[in-house]
């Protein structure tokens, strides 16, 4: 295990359904094999349930919610995707609000896949250069982000660092840019 993130904690924020187990579950394990701290937070107490696409897959217990954390108690925070993930969190004030709050303070953030439509919803995208699952290329152009196809894409044209990768075939390349803009 490397020392890269020790005594940093990491938020992932997912909601209670519908995030892609393995965009949660790799970045996670990336984060702790760098030696940093993972924590689960979610619009609601409990577990959330992750999917494999269109099917279910393993629960994973919530660590806070976004009612009661802040980007204060974290050093950077974690999208996963999933086409419904980020689709019930940007109908969700405080969920929004908790992601542009690592953006307002210059916090770096990690966004895989169709993660990015929380970040649209959060108006944090303007300006930066991202990638993301081809279907929201157009989404991002509007909010006036510029959108390029990339393996990953490693913004620093802002507030904080961003990271985000298109799919979960990037996994690999996504983990070790996410680490390397975490380490600081």
């Amino acid at each position: 295990m490397s020392t890269e993130l020790q005594g940093k904690t990491i938020a992932f924020l997912c909601a209670p359904e519908g995030t892609e187990q393995v965009e949660l579950t790799e970045p996670w394990k990336a984060v702790e094999a760098a030696g940093g701290r993972p924590r689960l937070v979610s619009t609601e107490s409990g577990r959330i349930q992750a999917f494999d696409h269109l099917d279910k897959g393993d629960t994973f217990p919530v660590d806070t919610t976004v009612d009661v954390s802040g980007h204060e108690e974290f050093d950077a925070l974690v999208l996963p995707g999933g086409v419904a993930n980020p689709d019930f969190l940007r109908t969700k004030p405080g969920a929004v609000a908790f992601a542009r709050s690592f953006f307002d303070a210059g916090k770096p953030v990690a966004a895989i896949c169709h993660a990015p439509w929380t970040l649209i919803e959060a108006d944090v995208v303007r300006g930066r250069t991202m990638t993301s699952w081809p279907s929201l290329r157009t989404d991002l152009r509007n909010a006036g982000a510029t959108w390029v196809d990339e393996e990953v894409k490693v913004c620093e044209d802002g507030p904080n660092v961003l990271v985000t990768s298109p799919k979960p075939d990037d996994l690999k390349a996504f983990g070790q840019a996410t680490i390397e803009a975490f380490r600081g």
